[in-house]
This record gives structure tokens, C-alpha cells and sequence, in this order.
């Protein structure tokens, strides 16, 4: 059976790899500035979210976009408000605090940070003056952790909550893929970019080997990225290969590879071999097409799901699925899929995640709905 663990299990799209085989006897200057992939990516992205007063910088995976981005629009004494279960908080090893910088979580549950409880983080923390950290950032994360997706009014709310305090935004995009293709999205992508200091494009998490693209508005971001991709790490020699991925993700027209795995086994005009629609002649670029069709195969395990008695935890509309099910069910379904556990839940009941990416099938949903309906 097809695992549900996660979003990055598999290698990379087909036209990934592709770009990258046909480009590999390519020479390029090191590092990521100056060779044609990077350079042409960068003004493809500019292009998708509207703006080319932007810098574009790549990392190699989230945890470095975060650490970068965060600690690059924060001085000593100044902290960045999330919610507390908010990747930079709970995933990453205390990654920020081992910067120097300090997280400052609120007690919001559902993964939005709401502008009421940035308001009280704020409120405490500056109290006392200069004897306490002071927020200067907001993060959030579209989709959540728990696969929630923002609205533009959720968005506006807390931009303008922050906006009126005098803090940046940054926005962690490592699903954000999933997020603005949602059944449940009307955010666009070049709103966030109007309204955020800065954010990324996550690739690790949407058909890519690996890498994120930042798009950075901030003046004290866009001076301390260069810098800080080094001393934190994240600058890779082959740097064009970040270059050549999303040149590859955003690229429209053009005759891509057309591979990919379906339950048929077979591929016509309007669909990858994965099943991935193609929009009217390539006119919505792979990046999205392949976020598109993790939502879509998401969407069908969570019905079948649903129709077979288990209980959503929370509300999910992007390509993680969570569940509330038995010890029993959990150990069967983890043993089968592969989905994790996320929370115990106070009564002894598991919250389970089940995961679609670019790769996954209707076979592989149907298979998993099958396994399901004699547990």
C-alpha cells in the first residue's frame, strides 16, 4: 500500500527531474547568484506574485527559510509571536532560541494566530519596559499545522493587527501550495506579497528534491540574507540546482516531461500520468498543478473517510487530513499508511495525519478507503 506519512517521501516530480537531467552537464558559477537557473527563476517568481521590487533568495528546506527569515528581521532584544503549536516552536529543535532570538507563542489552538491573542503576547511583553523581550514579528503558516487554511479576512486581520503595532510578517509557505489551491482559498498569492515582509514558496513539500524560494520585501531581511545563508549553513556550492527546480515550477508553456504514476497506467491531453490537470494548455504553472492534485486526492480520502464513520479532528481543506480514531485503529492505520500520530486527546483517543502528495492516486486513496472500511 501507498504510505500517507507525508508530503515528501517520494523523490520529485517527473518534470523536476527531468529539468534537472537535461541541465546537469550544464557549467554554472557557484552558490546561487549569477548562473541562468536562478537568475531565471527568480524573475519567474517576481512575476507570479506581482512584484519585482522584491528580493528572491533560495534555502535548501523550511527549518533554514525559518531560521533565516526570523532571525534576519529581529535584533537581540526582539521576539517573533506564533501560536503554540507553530512549526518554529514545537518542530524545530529550539532552532530560533539557539539564534539568540526569542519565541514568543500565544495560547490560539486551532493554528491561526488571532489578533486577540497577539494583542495579550503583546500587552505582557511590553509591560515592563526594556526588561522583557519585545515583539517586533509575527509568524504564521499557510496551511496551518493542522492543515487549516487562511481566508483573506483571517489574513487582513492579523496583517492589520501588526501593521498597527509596528511589527513585520513573515509567513512560512512550506505548504503554501496546498494552501492557495484550496477549495477554501481566496488569498492569492499576490496579497500575500503586498501585505507580508516576507515569505516562501516551499518546494521540499510539493514535488521538489528539496528547496524553498523566499520572497523578501524587508530592507533589514533583503541586506542580512546573503550573510546569514552562510553563517547559519544553507548556502549550497551547487547552488543552481535550486535554480533549475523552480525555473522548472513556475516556467508556463514549454514542453515539460509528462511522466508520473496512475492507476490506469496511461496518460491523455488534459492530465499528467499522476492524474494532474493540465488548465488549458499550461496555462497555471506546475508548481500549482501539482499542489492542486495532492488537494484533490486529499479531498477524496477525507470524504471516503468521513462516509465510513471516522471523525475529523478540526477542520482540514489542504492535503493533510487529521482523524480521531482508537489505539487499536491508530496501530492498524500507522502499520497499513504510515499516517502519524499527532495528539493523544485527554479520553485515551489518537489524532492520526494522513498525508497526499503530487504522487498520490485515486487508486492509492481507494486502497486506503478499502483498508479503512474493516478496521
Amino acid at each position: 500500500m501507498r504510505m500517507f506519512r507525508n508530503d515528501y517521501s517520494e523523490g520529485a516530480a517527473p518534470q523536476i527531474l527531468d529539468a534537472l537531467v537535461r541541465t546537469n552537464d550544464e557549467q554554472c558559477v557557484g552558490y546561487t547568484e549569477g548562473d541562468p537557473h536562478c537568475e531565471r527563476a527568480r524573475a519567474l517568481i517576481r512575476a507570479e506574485v506581482g512584484r519585482d521590487d522584491v528580493d528572491v533568495e533560495f534555502c535548501c528546506g523550511g527549518t533554514s527559510a525559518n531560521i533565516i527569515g526570523v532571525t534576519g528581521m529581529l535584533r537581540d532584544w526582539e521576539g517573533v509571536i506564533c501560536t503554540r503549536d507553530a512549526h518554529i516552536n514545537v518542530h524545530e529543535t529550539g532552532a530560533i532560541a539557539a539564534c539568540g532570538r526569542t519565541v514568543l507563542p500565544t495560547t490560539d489552538a486551532d493554528g491561526f494566530l488571532s489578533p486577540d491573542e497577539a494583542e495579550r503576547v503583546w500587552q505582557f511583553q511590553t509591560s515592563t519596559g526594556r526588561h522583557m523581550t519585545r515583539p517586533a514579528l509575527v509568524y504564521i503558516t499557510n496551511s496551518t499545522e493542522i492543515g487549516g487554511v487562511w481566508t483573506r479576512a483571517r489574513f487582513d486581520a492579523i496583517c492589520d493587527w501588526a501593521r498597527s503595532h509596528d511589527l513585520k510578517v513573515f509567513l512560512d509557505g512550506a505548504r503554501l501550495g496546498s494552501a492557495l489551491t484550496s477549495d477554501e482559498s481566496d488569498l492569492t498569492l499576490s496579497h500575500i506579497a503586498q501585505n507580508v515582509s516576507a515569505f516562501y514558496l516551499g518546494g521540499t513539500k510539493n514535488g521538489m528534491l528539496f528547496g524553498e524560494a523566499m520572497v523578501i520585501a524587508d530592507p533589514m531581511l533583503k541586506e542580512a540574507f546573503p550573510y546569514l545563508v552562510k553563517e547559519r549553513g544553507g548556502l549550497m556550492a551547487k547552488g543552481r540546482l535550486l535554480g533549475v527546480q523552480f525555473e522548472a515550477a513556475f516556467e508556463r508553456g514549454g514542453n515539460p516531461c509528462e511522466a508520473g504514476r496512475s492507476a490506469a497506467g496511461d496518460t491523455d491531453s488534459t492530465t499528467d500520468g499522476a492524474g494532474i490537470a493540465s488548465h488549458g494548455e499550461r496555462s497555471e504553472a506546475l508548481y500549482w498543478r501539482l499542489a492542486r492534485h495532492a488537494n484533490s486526492c486529499a479531498y477524496r480520502m477525507r470524504d471516503g473517510l468521513v462516509e465510513l464513520g471516522f471523525k475529523p479532528y478540526g477542520h482540514s481543506a489542504s492535503n493533510q487530513q487529521f482523524f480521531v480514531v482508537t489505539p487499536e485503529q491508530e496501530r492498524a492505520l500507522a502499520q497499513a499508511t504510515g499516517c502519524e500520530t499527532f495528539y493523544v486527546l485527554d479520553d485515551g483517543a489518537r489524532v492520526v495525519r494522513f498525508v497526499a502528495s503530487w504522487a498520490t492516486s485515486e487508486a492509492d486513496v481507494d486502497e486506503l478507503l478499502e483498508l479503512a472500511g474493516t478496521i
